[in-house]
């Protein structure tokens, strides 16, 4: 985006986000854009981090359920509260560790929150099953919890296509993106779905569309789409970036 956000809190509630989670080099300069909307905001009591599930093991919808996750900027913990009322919300949640060994899509987001917002308590939410019905569900449940904080923040991570030629990638991933904006979850889902569109974290995106929906938001907004072609200069075979904001009311 040009700058640094500015560490200032400030009266307006945080906006729901979507961020990217490949290496930095290549998707960094993308997801800076949507943790610069969190300048002039309400510091959140609690970040709520969905992403997908790539390697396949662990229980189908994973909530970290305790203790603290550690990066070169220091420790972040987690928020046990939450997790416990989540699960008890509905059984589709599991409290797991396993399903988030391996897994780095939520991770890679938390040094951009820690260097904005300092301190924060956070809740990792791993998605295995990224079905429609499971993750409208966690969408849902997400937006009954969080009723209970002044302030609060969900970010669904996730990278757009994968591995196809540039002018091709962003056509799918705008198609895609014109979904996400109008908050359309089924939609979204149709035409992943009709164009073989290679979202890897949909079913993050879906769950943060219902609870910010769920929670009175009517629009998103895309703040930058670009791909891996315009770091490296190689527009054969490409992964898609995108960072969005959700305005809540």
């Amino acid at each position: 985006p040009g700058r640094l956000p500015k560490r200032v809190m400030g009266e307006r509630k945080p906006p729901s986000l979507i961020s990217p989670h490949a290496g930095y080099i290549y998707s960094g300069p993308v997801a800076a854009h949507s943790y610069l909307q969190l300048e002039d905001r309400v510091k959140p009591e609690v970040v709520v981090v969905l992403g997908p599930n790539h390697y396949g093991i662990g229980s189908p919808v994973s909530i970290y359920p305790e203790g603290e996750w550690i990066t070169p900027l220091g420790s972040v913990k987690i928020d046990e509260r939450l997790a416990l009322r989540l699960a008890e919300l509905s059984d589709i949640f599991t409290l797991d560790e396993v399903s988030h060994l391996r897994e780095h899509s939520i991770e890679v987001q938390i040094p951009f929150l820690q260097y904005v917002l300092g301190d924060f308590k956070l809740l990792p939410i791993c998605l295995l099953d990224q079905s429609l019905r499971i993750c409208v569900e966690v969408g849902e449940k997400l937006a009954e919890a969080l009723r209970g904080y002044k302030s609060f923040l969900l970010v669904a991570s996730t990278d757009f296509t994968h591995y196809e030629p540039h002018e091709e990638a962003r056509r799918k991933d705008w198609i895609a993106l014109k979904k996400i904006e109008e908050l359309d979850v089924r939609g979204l889902y149709e035409v992943i779905e009709e164009h073989n569109i290679s979202i890897c974290g949909y079913g993050a995106v879906a769950a943060v569309l219902e609870a910010s929906k769920r929670l009175g938001a009517r629009r998103a907004e895309v703040l930058k789409y670009a791909n891996s072609g315009d770091i490296t200069g190689d527009k054969s075979s490409v992964v898609g970036y995108a960072s969005v904001k959700i305005e809540l009311p």
